[in-house]
């Protein structure tokens, strides 16, 4: 059995639901990076004490103000 399949029985329904509406809330945005570059991504972010996605927000975010305010 494979292990997504064996974590997914053991999850309750009233979790996959909770779970399916968080994920609902999102949508994904695929940006292609080399290994290298991830490395120093992952790192950076966990240095800041934050993870690669919300490093990532927070880089869009800062761009954007940065961007509209020159």
């Amino acid at each position: 059995m494979s292990e997504e399949k064996t974590t997914h029985s053991k999850l309750s329904e009233a979790r996959r639901r909770a779970n399916k509406k968080y994920n609902d809330r999102f949508v994904e945005i695929k940006v292609r990076v080399t290994p290298e570059k991830r490395s120093i991504i992952k790192e950076h972010a966990e240095a800041m004490g934050e993870s690669a996605t919300a490093f990532i927000n927070r880089a869009i975010d800062e761009a954007m103000k940065r961007d509209l305010s020159e």
